[in-house]
């Protein structure tokens, strides 16, 4: 006689149910998968409104705008008005998505205010960007523009960049709707002549028109693993509109946009009077969007990208308080490094003197001082760490000797 199947869960056979879903070692019945449906449907709301409390924004708790800049001031030197702007932007992006949990038709909705940063390289764009990053408590990332090229052609679309922001949520949609992105080298894909392209120009016109959609605020599908996308992909639906983009990018050239700029309104007595006043030394401080549009940016990707700021170009004294005084100062990293081996490493005031000299003659901001101290320091990583000596000290010469023989021409 055959064996009546039962129901793995309620214990009634076959004949007392609607119907048995049979499984490789356990059967359940209609009724028992209709209950356990609502118990996980029940579970998936209170997991949500438990979810939504996590991700709650409480203003009292969000640092101010003064404490932002302090937290930049511990590792980055000068920039202050690049700090000051971050710091505001950040900090009302937190009051905006406060205002977004309690809003009723009566309120003032807060528009959000993209950033565009401006600065010639090595002034600290990517590095205040990264700063900020770990103070923040929403979902941060950052990408590079370069990559990005028009659908159907090498590189990656632009969605990518939401597939980061996806990933440092651990795709947890409304944390990452809520997030930060900071595009870099945003001047790289400016489009190649003033003049509307009648040709195509994949890494340009075309990523920045890909682009204003995910600046003003849109619905877009993202690749959950990045990349391209095709017809058989499941997408995830982010939403754009609370998420504040910041962009940088060294704009190599701009300067003379500014330059032609200024010139046009020296005209006549009074305007040469103005004119004496401009540093020429430091035109980006008078970069206007105009002068973005003149470079290359389209009109509709500069509107979208309302708050406009420079950094300074870093002059020598900048530069030398790069080297020794901000919390993970250049100097300090090598200091550690050979403490980790017993070592005692001390730099002379004049070998320092030395290696600011060499970063101002190579025109490459803070990042030309990393590569001169580790061509300076080379063979001393190598030899002291299996030598007896505890006890080393950099001087001028060691230093000029040493960076000679790095750049010795064979």
């Amino acid at each position: 006689m055959k064996k009546k199947r039962t129901c793995s869960y309620c214990g009634r056979d076959e004949n007392q149910v609607g119907f048995l879903i049979t499984g490789v070692e356990a059967n359940i019945c209609d009724d028992c998968a209709r209950q356990v449906y609502d118990i996980v449907k029940e579970a998936d709301k209170s997991l949500a409104v438990h979810r939504h409390a996590e991700n709650r924004i409480d203003l009292q708790q969000v640092p101010k705008p003064k404490e932002i800049k302090a937290y930049l001031d511990q590792y980055i030197i000068g920039q202050d008005a690049a700090k000051q702007y971050l710091s505001v932007s950040v900090y009302n992006h937190y009051k905006r998505l406060a205002q977004k949990e309690k809003m009723d038709e009566s309120d003032v909705e807060i528009e959000k205010s993209n950033i565009i940063m401006v600065g010639s390289t090595g002034t600290g764009k990517t590095l205040l960007a990264r700063t900020i990053a770990r103070l923040l408590q929403v979902p941060f990332t950052i990408v590079d523009a370069t990559v990005f090229t028009e659908a159907g052609y090498v590189g990656e679309d632009v969605e990518s960049i939401l597939s980061r922001l996806l990933q440092v949520a651990e795709f947890d949609v409304e944390r990452a709707q809520r997030g930060i992105v900071f595009v870099d080298e945003i001047d790289k894909i400016a489009r190649k002549q003033d003049n509307p392209s009648i040709t195509r120009d994949v890494s340009g016109e075309g990523v920045q028109q890909g682009l204003l959609k995910l600046l003003e605020g849109s619905v877009v599908n993202v690749p959950p693993k990045g990349g391209r996308k095709h017809p058989d992909q499941d997408y995830i639906h982010v939403d754009t509109r609370n998420i504040l983009f910041i962009c940088g990018g060294a704009f190599d050239g701009i300067e003379k946009k500014i330059a032609q700029r200024l010139n046009t309104h020296t005209v006549g007595y009074n305007s040469v009077q103005n004119a004496k006043k401009i540093d020429a030394a430091n035109l980006m401080q008078y970069i206007q969007p105009q002068d973005l549009k003149s470079f290359g940016l389209i009109p509709e990707i500069i509107g979208r990208l309302p708050v406009l700021t420079y950094l300074q170009p870093l002059d020598r004294n900048a530069l030398r308080q790069i080297l020794t005084q901000p919390k993970n100062a250049i100097v300090k990293q090598y200091a550690k490094l050979f403490d980790m081996d017993g070592i005692e490493l001390t730099f002379e005031d004049s070998a320092l003197d030395y290696i600011v000299d060499k970063a101002v003659e190579y025109k490459l901001g803070a990042r030309g001082l990393r590569s001169i101290v580790e061509s300076i320091m080379m063979d001393a990583m190598y030899e002291l760490p299996s030598a007896e000596d505890k006890i080393f000290v950099v001087t001028e010469e060691y230093a000029r000797q040493q960076f000679d023989k790095a750049n010795a021409i064979l």
